[in-house]
């Protein structure tokens, strides 16, 4: 009797291994944080062997804490940090390089390279993405240029490249699948979102080789079989999304014009646009949500690059806390921020500026200013860059948005959430499971397994916890005019 599905959410901080059950309860976690390298100022690395080895320290884990039998699991979802690049040898197995993080910058310079030749239209118009650090594509181009024997093993067909998900899968089924889904396909600039293929033109401007790259599967399909060491079973694996469509899939988003904001390491708001690619006419980008069947659905997605980072900065920088989730109790010692705005671009900043050069800054600092003001500026900060986002998504869309799905670990902190109503002017809506990415995962699996009957069936699943709903505030006006004066001043 099938009585589970394992999540793997493979994120930019730590790896995951979640347990659901038929009522998509969670039954067990188990999470372990790896290493962020940083190498230079707006470098970001991981070390993909670790990656692996604590991912595979969270399945083995989760199941022996858990109790359950390895016969019980029917599949397994995959979820990932999406652009993070890891390119390794297939003979061997090893990286040869540190995976290059999506958050790292090193490549604006090849980005406005690209932008001086023209290329900026080309790529938008194939791939739904701007030209920006952020993406694969640059990041694998850099990888081969950076040594030559490096580029020479690529064009030989020695190489592979994958987003995490493809990295995991081929380590989990022993070497025997290089493959990736349409979600994450959709988020090198190397994947044309309408042909639904891999682009010879945009391949050739970045000197990419295709033999480099996976075979791009459906997000709900079975994959392969894990190896039979991992677990003592071999369970298939048969569910892949990028985090955030894994997110917009766990929270039921399946409408166009549903959308929901991820509060993680960043932040990521998402609307469904069915099967329309929406072209954005601000700076939003237009990516595959999933592939089911003959089905693809499309989403327009705003990117915040600093959410939930920015209170890891307060306690690993400044040392103003000691754990994240104080963050909530300090803020709430002051009525307000006290004229203390946050600039939160301590990587650059995402849409709808596209700056990769910004950088942070407190302001508005006086004799006065405490503790409390400077981490309820850093809540406001992440509410403000997420309102920013999101008032560019409903002109796109031609729609004010009446409800706003919410789910991440910074989704927990009912403050941050009341300021994003308040904001908003928007009711928030928190669902009973906030590891909503590891759910979609999971979802995705369990539909192509036949674990779950129908899309029906999840709907029934999706609780509400709680809803928030706009305060009227006259400080808040003032706190959203101070923003949008002093973020001129980081660009």
């Amino acid at each position: 009797m099938k009585k589970y599905i394992l999540s793997i959410d493979a994120g930019t901080t730590s790896s995951r291994a979640v347990l659901f059950d038929k009522n998509g309860k969670q039954i067990s976690i188990s999470q372990f944080e790896f290493t962020q390298i940083f190498p230079k100022e707006s470098w970001v690395e991981h070390n993909a062997i670790e990656i692996w080895e604590t991912q595979l320290k969270a399945i083995k884990d989760v199941v022996k804490k858990s109790k359950i039998s390895v016969d019980e699991i029917d599949s397994i979802g995959i979820t990932n940090q999406r652009e993070t690049t890891v390119i390794w040898n297939k003979n061997t197995g090893k990286p040869v390089y540190n995976a290059i993080v999506w958050q790292d910058r090193r490549t604006a310079f090849i980005c406005d390279q690209l932008k001086l030749n023209d290329h900026e239209e080309l790529f938008y118009n194939k791939t739904g993405l701007v030209l920006d650090a952020y993406f694969s594509g640059t990041k694998i181009k850099w990888i081969l240029d950076s040594d030559t024997k490096i580029r020479k093993l690529a064009e030989k067909g020695d190489l592979l490249f994958g987003t995490i998900d493809s990295w995991l899968i081929w380590n989990l089924t022993d070497k025997k699948h290089h493959v990736t889904d349409y979600s994450n396909a959709s988020r090198t600039l190397l994947f044309n979102i309408h042909t639904l293929k891999w682009d010879k033109e945009l391949l050739s401007v970045l000197n990419v080789p295709e033999i480099l790259l996976p075979k791009v599967l459906d997000s709900s399909k079975k994959v392969g079989l894990i190896d039979k060491t991992i677990l003592n079973a071999e369970i298939p694996i048969c569910g892949i999304a990028g985090d955030q469509q894994a997110a917009l899939f766990g929270q039921m988003c399946i409408n166009p014009g549903d959308v929901k904001n991820t509060y993680g390491t960043g932040c990521f708001c998402m609307m469904n646009t069915g099967e329309k690619a929406v072209k954005s006419k601000n700076k939003m980008l237009t990516t595959i949500a999933w592939k089911i069947g003959n089905e693809t659905i499309y989403a327009l997605e705003g990117s915040v690059f600093i959410a939930g980072a920015l209170v890891q900065w307060l306690r690993d920088q400044l040392n103003i806390i000691k754990d994240s989730s104080e963050i909530e109790s300090l803020a709430k010692t002051v009525n307000s921020s006290g004229g203390v705005t946050f600039i939160s671009a301590l990587s650059g900043l995402g849409a709808p500026y596209w700056n990769p050069n910004a950088t942070g800054a407190i302001m508005g600092i006086t004799r006065g200013t405490q503790k409390g003001h400077i981490a309820r500026a850093a809540l406001e900060a992440i509410a403000l860059r997420s309102r920013e986002i999101i008032i560019e998504m409903e002109k796109d869309s031609g729609t004010k948005f009446n409800k706003l799905k919410v789910d991440g670990g910074a989704s927990n902190n009912d403050l941050l959430m009341q300021i994003q109503s308040n904001f908003l002017k928007t009711n928030v809506i928190r669902p009973k499971t906030t590891e909503t990415t590891a759910l979609g995962a999971a979802f995705l699996s369990g539909l192509s397994s036949g674990f779950w009957a129908s899309i029906d069936e999840l709907k029934n699943i999706w609780k509400i916890d709680q809803e928030f709903n706009p305060i009227p505030n006259e400080n808040d006006e003032l706190v959203i005019k101070n923003w949008i004066k002093r973020i001129e001043k980081v660009q």
